[in-house]
């Protein structure tokens, strides 16, 4: 029989063992292995799809992550219609959709509709994000928030690896020679190539779409507790501090959103970018499908680092400080720098990303009681970053490429980081802090 505990900031949960983190865990690792696969569907459509540029395959990653935009605050609204528990299986369900949409887009050899698919999967995430996050944010004390979902990022990153490695020899094993041997065939034996090469995404998506059902009913059925979060806002009024009517009365929340904008922008740019950019300095696709693993392994090590040392030797607002240094650090010589050594600083970018999230999202939500499925939608909607630094990265690369050669502009566009990393320092060292001056909002 389940019992009811207070935790240590005042939520009350049902206490049902490992239950809901393994539940958890298992979400998100769904999350990983979806949202990285970006990564390899990039090159990929480029070259079933035809299409003419670097930018425009980059619209994978942003019809994907522009769902979160869209769709959070609907999220939110969802929510408090049916329960954090019903809300993920929705959203589970909406994804499966979306993966379905994968085949008749690879019949057609539609980059549209592959675009579609990939927004209705980003709408079911939207709402498993707005869901889950707090789950593993308030699931346990504050001051070790940023442990636990450091916890979820290992499971999110593994997926993530695995995703790479499935789809990278499924679609791009052979996508040197192939390409290579589109030049020499005929209309007809071209069109034959490219639609085989569209059709081996069917059956994994199709595997997938069965998998996400599977674990939509697993969730319907499970014994996660839903968060009465409302509880705590009741108790949190009482203190003249909290006695706010809108959740943007809250400043270190605005900034909070800001700053998970800026590293979701980057994060993706080190995962989804740096295939087409290591083919740009001249390596080969088939040795370069595999830099997207190599930056999430070491956001794997970040995670580890992240779980032994925070809170016991550091808080996680420091982590989130070192974190945004090491990252402009590793911008620059992966600037200064060219061909391997230049994509090693790259990979090295996604050690610094690691701990942003886990620290960012508990900070941005500390104190806010009844606003916090509100403010967990704002947070989810900053995920957009993802969707047009990487677009924004691949416009300012073209335009370069007018002065520099093509190398020299991919390698260069990734300036655009340094700045997303400093404002991200700034809200480590100072944004994130609450101000009980009710004029400062």
């Amino acid at each position: 029989m389940e019992k009811s505990a207070v935790l240590p900031d005042n939520i009350p949960v049902k206490r049902s063992g490992l239950s809901p983190i393994v539940i958890i865990g298992a979400l998100f690792f769904i999350f990983g292995f979806i949202t990285w696969v970006n990564g390899t569907l990039i090159p990929y459509l480029k070259i079933a799809c035809e299409l003419t540029s670097d930018t425009e395959s980059y619209l994978v990653a942003t019809s994907f992550f522009i769902a979160y935009t869209v769709m959070a605050l609907p999220s939110s609204w969802l929510l408090k219609r049916t329960g954090y528990k019903k809300g993920m299986a929705i959203g589970l369900f909406t994804m499966a959709v979306g993966a379905m949409v994968f085949i008749p887009a690879a019949e057609a050899r539609s980059f549209n509709m592959f675009l579609a698919g990939l927004f209705i999967i980003g709408t079911g995430l939207a709402l498993l994000q707005t869901a889950s996050n707090p789950y593993a944010a308030i699931l346990g004390p504050h001051e070790s928030a940023a442990r636990r979902i450091s916890i979820m990022g290992i499971c999110n990153k593994v997926a993530g690896i695995f995703a790479g490695l499935i789809f990278g020899y499924i679609a791009l094993k052979d996508a040197d020679s192939f390409e290579h041997n589109l030049l020499s065939m005929s209309a007809d034996a071209k069109e034959a190539a490219l639609d085989e090469l569209a059709s081996r995404v069917v059956v994994p998506y199709i595997i997938i779409s069965v998998m996400l059902v599977i674990l939509a009913i697993v969730v319907l059925r499970s014994s996660l507790p839903d968060i009465n979060d409302d509880d705590r806002g009741e108790q949190e009024s009482a203190d003249p501090l909290h006695r706010k009517t809108s959740v943007f009365q809250f400043r270190h929340l605005l900034l909070g959103v800001l700053t998970l904008f800026l590293y979701v922008g980057v994060e993706v740019m080190a995962g989804d970018t740096i295939i087409s950019y290591g083919k740009a300095i001249g390596i080969p696709l088939s040795t370069a499908r595999f830099f997207t693993q190599a930056t999430l392994g070491f956001m794997l090590l970040g995670y580890i680092i992240g779980i032994a040392a925070i809170p016991k030797f550091i808080s996680q607002e420091k982590a989130l400080q070192i974190c945004a240094i090491s990252g402009v650090i590793f911008t620059v010589m992966a600037v200064l720098n060219t061909g391997y050594v230049s994509i090693l600083f790259i990979a090295l970018l996604g050690l610094s990303n690691s701990l942003m999230w886990p620290a960012i999202f508990p900070l941005a939500i500390k104190g806010l009681g009844r606003f916090t499925k509100t403010a967990s939608a704002l947070l989810i909607m900053a995920i957009a970053g993802g969707a047009i630094l990487p677009l924004l990265y691949g416009g300012i690369s073209e335009r370069l490429a007018l002065s520099f050669d093509k190398a020299t502009a991919s390698t260069q566009a990734y300036w655009i980081m340094v700045p997303c990393y400093l404002f991200i320092w700034y809200f480590a060292v100072k944004g994130h802090k609450i101000k009980s001056d009710k004029h400062s909002y």
